[in-house]
Formats: structure tokens, sequence, C-alpha cells
């Protein structure tokens, strides 16, 4: 089988699942991993008998496709804020929504050291006690997954003091293989958050923890709940919203003054979310994602 055969062979055999458009892009995707050609190598030769063992590894994408397989889990890999991360059945596959958690986190964390780097100056010139602004930044993620978030921000914040809560061993072990790709320390925690209290403070608390509703399994979609870990969709409870309300408590205790919040949040949920929040900080506001959806709660203590 030639590429351009196979190409026309995948465009067939997906055109009940994908659209034209989404079937070119996930072809150009596997032909790029598997048989190392870029989109203009693909065309250029487009006349190229396929290795045998690479044609076996096409088809064999293709059924896992037809299955509805999550393609990100079939490469083993995702993109994810320009950077690359190892994904498997164990980790909930990085969205675009988190990505903008992630944007708007990094450019406030960046106004909150430059004000906190103006007041150390201020209180150096004055000869006073640095107290909390001469120290690290320390940052919390609950719900790590595949490690995207506490990675990132130790990339954008490399003198940050990044932890990393999680329930499930084996998401810790995706995102230790991702911190050790990248080359970044974060420490990673195996503990059950709802049962754990917190013994440290912290500048920065971020979570996309599990918020769909057990009523609402039915509206996701078969592809997610039977390839990605229910664990880090679903409530573990019958409240939607048990992770927030811990979080919140711990925000009380243990986020520290002027400290930021950041939440991905069940777009179903704003209002209710945004309330248990609201009486604990200076500010917390619900912010929608591009979507026009409420997705996040943004908030300084």
């Amino acid at each position: 089988m030639t590429i351009s055969e196979f190409k026309k062979y995948f465009s067939t055999e997906l055109s009940d699942i994908y659209t034209a458009s989404e079937s070119s892009f996930l072809y150009s995707i596997f032909v790029h991993k598997i048989v190392g050609f870029d989109a203009f190598y693909q065309r250029r030769f487009a006349d190229q008998e396929l290795l045998i063992n690479d044609e076996k590894q096409l088809q064999k994408a293709v059924f896992e496709l037809k299955a509805n397989k999550p393609y990100q889990h079939i490469l083993g890999e995702t993109e994810f804020y320009g950077m690359k991360f190892f994904v498997d059945e164990n980790v909930l596959i990085p969205r675009p929504e988190t990505e903008e958690l992630l944007e708007t986190a990094i450019l406030q964390i960046r106004h909150y050291i430059v004000i906190h780097h103006e007041l150390q100056h201020h209180e150096e010139s004055q000869d006073s006690p640095l107290g909390m602004i001469n120290r690290k930044l320390k940052i919390l993620d609950i719900g790590t997954g595949s490690g995207v978030i506490p990675l990132v921000l130790k990339k954008y914040f490399p003198e940050a003091e990044v932890h990393s809560i999680d329930f499930s061993e084996k998401a810790l072990q995706t995102a230790k293989k991702n911190a050790a790709f990248h080359q970044l320390e974060v420490n990673f925690i195996h503990t059950d958050y709802l049962n754990t209290a917190l013994n440290e403070n912290f500048d920065i608390i971020i979570s996309n923890p599990p918020y769909i509703g057990i009523d609402e399994e039915h509206e996701i979609a078969d592809s997610v709940k039977e390839f990605e870990p229910k664990m880090a969709l679903f409530s573990p409870t019958s409240d939607a919203l048990i992770f927030y309300r811990k979080i919140a408590e711990d925000s009380k205790n243990h986020l520290k003054q002027d400290g930021l919040l950041f939440l991905e949040i069940n777009q179903k949920l704003g209002p209710e979310t945004l309330d248990l929040y609201t009486h604990l900080f200076s500010k917390a506001e619900l912010v929608k994602d591009l979507s026009g959806n409420d997705r996040f709660i943004i908030g300084k203590k």
C-alpha cells in the first residue's frame, strides 16, 4: 500500500466518525509519528510503498480509532501549552480549557511577583524586615493527573517550589515520567486529598479536580467514559462540589494573605461554586472560557 492509498483507506474507514478535515488532521499526525514524514514529505512521496511494519501500525491505529479510542492515547502523547506530554489510560487528556486556566494563572502570578518584588525593594530601602516577601514562591496543585499544570508552572517559574497531589499512583507515574522528560522538579505527593490535612501554607493554589456530577454521566461521550479514568472525571460522591468545599477550607487556612487561587469548574455550577469563595477572598470572580461557558474561579485572598 502506498502512502496515498493509505490516505484514501484512512478517510474511508473513519468517515462515519470524523469529518474530512478531522480525518486529514489525524492521518497527517499518524503518518508523521509512524512513518516519520511531515506534511511536505507526505505529499512528495505519496506514491512510495509503506514498509510492512509501518503499514501494520497504521492499520492498528485505524482499528483503535474506529473503537473511539482517543488518538492521544494511541500515540501515547499529546501537545499541551507548547510542550509534549505522555498520556495513557490512567490520566485525563488535557483540554484547551486547562490551557486557558494556565494562561490566566501565569499572567497573574507574574503580576503577583512584580508587586511583591516592588514591595520588597521598598521594605529594603526602609531597613524593615522582609517577612513573607523574601520567600520562595510556593505552589500547590490538586489533582495532577499527567502533571501538565504543575510542570507548565514550574517551566515558567523555575524558582518556585511546586507541590502536586493525586490519589492515583498510576497517574503519578505518568506525571513523574513527564517531569523527567522535561527535566523539571515537582514534589509529587500520593494522597487522598479529601482526607488529607495540609500542614504547609502556599502562595498559589490551583486545581482542575473531578467535577462532573454522577447524574451527568449519561451526557459524557463514550470515547471519554470508556478510555479516560472515571476517578479524574466524576465526583466521588453525590456532591459534585465536594472538592471545591475542601479547597475552600484549605484556602481559608493554608493560602497566604494576598495569595492567589485558580480553579477549573463545572460550567453548570458556576454561581454555586463561586459562593464557596466570595466570603473568604478579597476578590473572587467567575470567569468564562473562550466558548462563553462559566469555567474558572479566580481569587485573591
